[in-house]
């Protein structure tokens, strides 16, 4: 996009509140459904329980297909195919929402399967390019490269040679994703992972981001703000860009993996990765912002957040640098589904919003479904938050 468009008065920001516009592609009957999807994930034990029965349905081959797609498949995924969520970006792209296709399969750790979801991810970058509305691809390092040798790489431990023809494999399956990204000029994200697999991601990225970020930023890194060493790592990262000679790509979220962080730092008796307490991650992430906002001329930021208070934050910067809503370094991107009223009414005042749009067979997005339900039932703040902004919508539709 282009950044002539005048930048915003520091007081002139976005109504994130704003029901109208956050749900306006909702008919009554979607969002009395999401009400109730909402309801049931705002609950440990229904979420537990119908978690457990869905599993044991598609284990038993039950037609549960069809229920799966209507309800939860519905809310947070946008098709089994490429060409199935090609509609849902288009419906988003009326209300000037981009999309992000992230084919979401995970488990697989085969060279077989690892080569397909590379393939996979090549056919979202061909057709982002055919897309205008599509503007980034993405993909998670680990349906490119098995997880025993990333950990392996990232301990530093001496690979055999059958491990360094793997790793080899996987350095391949990299480039060529990122060489594609760069002939198509479509900025490719690449998903933060466990801790203890990050170091060997974190390399190879770097690696891609000197090669094909020399003219902007097509690669980026994403940074997980919930670890307390990645504001440092972050600042790191820019140091290397000057000196190198690169753009550097970046992609903030808070983080992921913090049940599991945790309890894998305790079992082999170190200390976590993770911040003390949310407020620690929600200060760094914030640092972040400011960071990346300070150095834009050597930046492009993807602000991955369903936080108001870091997206209003991050608006307001934007003013006082005087940068244009519209700027092609700086986009917002929340998950499909979810934080409708952030996404819609800052495309709504003009800045650059992205939905991550999932997809993939139901079957085998099944383990991401659950995750996200899960996080959701965890996260009380969030469900809460999704409910409270669907009942004032429903309330201000029978107002009239």
């Amino acid at each position: 996009m282009s950044s002539a468009s005048p930048a915003a008065p520091v007081s002139d920001l976005p109504d994130l509140g704003d029901t109208r516009i956050a749900f306006a592609a909702k008919s009554d009957r979607a969002l009395w459904q999401a009400y109730w999807l909402f309801r049931v994930i705002g609950s440990p034990g229904l979420t537990a329980t119908g978690t457990v029965l869905t599993k044991v349905a598609l284990a038993l081959h039950l037609p549960v297909k069809g229920l799966i797609k209507a309800t939860i498949f519905k809310q947070f995924v946008g098709g089994e195919t490429i060409q199935e969520s090609l509609r849902t970006a288009e419906r988003l792209a009326a209300s000037h929402v981009g999309t992000i296709l992230d084919f979401s399969v995970e488990g697989q750790d085969d060279d077989e399967a690892l080569d397909a979801t590379t393939a996979e991810t090549l056919r979202t970058i061909a057709a982002a390019k055919e897309n205008a509305h599509i503007p980034f691809a993405v993909f998670k390092p680990t349906g490119v490269a098995r997880m025993g040798i990333m950990e392996k790489v990232s301990s530093g431990a001496t690979l055999t040679a059958a491990e360094h023809e793997e790793w080899e494999r996987t350095k391949a399956r990299m480039l060529r994703i990122c060489q594609a990204a760069y002939d198509a000029d479509i900025p490719v994200l690449v998903d933060a992972e466990e801790s203890w697999i990050q170091p060997a991601i974190d390399d190879l990225v770097t690696d891609m981001m000197r090669r094909f970020n020399r003219e902007r930023a097509i690669v980026f890194n994403t940074v997980q703000l919930y670890r307390h060493d990645r504001l440092p790592f972050l600042q790191e990262s820019l140091a290397a860009a000057r000196r190198d000679g690169y753009h550097l790509g970046v992609k903030l979220v808070r983080g992921a993996y913090m049940e599991k962080e945790r309890a894998q730092a305790e079992a082999e008796g170190r200390p976590s990765p993770i911040q003390p307490d949310k407020a620690a991650s929600d200060r760094d992430y914030d640092a972040a912002l400011r960071f990346c906002m300070d150095h834009l001329e050597r930046m492009a930021v993807v602000a991955g957040t369903h936080n108001e208070a870091s997206t209003l934050l991050l608006a307001r910067l934007m003013a006082e640098h005087g940068v244009a809503r519209n700027d092609h370094r700086i986009w917002f991107a929340q998950l499909l589904g979810m934080s409708d009223n952030i996404t819609f009414n800052m495309a709504a005042a003009g800045y650059n919003v992205a939905k991550y749009v999932p997809y993939g067979p139901v079957r085998q997005v099944m383990p991401y479904l659950f995750r996200r339900a899960n996080e959701n039932t965890s996260a009380r703040g969030q469900t809460g938050r999704e409910l409270g902004l669907i009942m004032a919508e429903r309330r201000r539709r029978k107002r009239g």
